[in-house]
């Protein structure tokens, strides 16, 4: 990295080869803007979406997801014309590797209410029990990449080197990649429990569960779970391979695995809101509590 430190101030499209940029290629305008226009969109609709249903944690999981998006995106769109310098490659492999940690915390949250929703006597955990736990997760695996692209940027920019950094990067794309997965097992599991169990399901919800719009739901879960621990995957082989490997310096695969999978995820999940297709079931918890509060005060009234 330090012998492209010097290229920031030497180099332009016209008098170095595009090798020799930090990307090794130069930046598609086309494909960059139309993914940051998608994420832009994306962006509002979630806005609107959160303030209308009033599902505040989902929104802001999204709206944070959205934003990294955006940024990385503007990096990519303005790498197009300056692919040599080295602030643009910097906002978009940092802000393009947080994002979809935010888009994952949102899809963790929906699992406690679909739980709910089903029968949370089903469940091996009470179903707050799973956004914690996700939660949790996702939050170091936030921090390692965090603190990774952190300490990459600054070694960057003194010319020095960007492994440690890296590394810290890519342990937490690892831990993400394996929280994806326990999410997948535990969801098979309790659509197996459900199944087989022979339990009464809850009640409550039994015209929910009968809706397309909730099935559908489901099937977006399923699907942008699948989206995101694809783009994952491909995250975590190509910052294995060091910010100038092959997967790295191939905009193809960026496009598909990274750009496609991300905002086909989002996309599904601004189309299947969990505020339009659970509705009241969303804030369960709140509304238990809400009853709760109100048989203590018919419960005093009555004395």
């Amino acid at each position: 990295m330090s012998n492209r430190t010097a290229l920031d101030f030497v180099c332009t499209k016209e008098t170095c080869p595009i090798d020799a940029s930090y990307f090794d290629y130069l930046p598609s305008l086309p494909l960059n803007s139309l993914l940051l226009a998608f994420f832009a969109v994306s962006l509002v609709l979630f806005v609107g979406q959160g303030v209308w249903f009033r599902t505040w944690t989902f929104a802001i999981a999204m709206v944070l997801g959205n934003i990294c998006e955006i940024l990385g995106y503007m990096g990519r769109v303005m790498a197009h014309n300056d692919p040599f310098s080295m602030n643009p490659f910097l906002i978009q492999i940092c802000c393009l590797t947080f994002g979809p940690a935010f888009f994952a915390a949102g899809i963790y949250l929906c699992l406690s209410r679909i739980v709910s929703i089903y029968g949370a006597d089903i469940s091996r955990l009470q179903p707050i029990r799973y956004t914690q736990i996700f939660i949790c997760c996702d939050f170091l695996s936030l921090v390692l990449q965090g603190a990774g692209g952190g300490m990459a940027s600054v070694s960057t920019q003194d010319g020095g080197s960007a492994t440690a950094g890296t590394n810290i990067m890519v342990a937490g794309l690892a831990f993400q990649v394996f929280t994806l997965t326990l999410f997948m097992i535990l969801c098979g599991e309790y659509a197996y429990r459900v199944i087989t169990s022979g339990r009464q399901l809850n009640p409550t919800f039994a015209h929910l569960r009968d809706t397309r719009r909730f099935k559908g739901f489901l099937g977006m879960i399923a699907f942008a779970t699948v989206c995101i621990q694809i783009r994952s995957i491909y995250r975590l082989i190509e910052l294995s391979q060091g910010w100038h490997g092959a997967l790295v310096a191939n905009e193809t695969y960026f496009f598909v695995l990274e750009g496609i999978m991300v905002i086909a995820a989002v996309l599904s999940m601004n189309v299947f809101h969990p505020g339009f297709c659970l509705q009241e079931a969303w804030n369960v918890r709140a509304n238990e509590k809400l009853a709760g509060d109100a048989s203590d005060v018919e419960m005093v009234e009555h004395r």
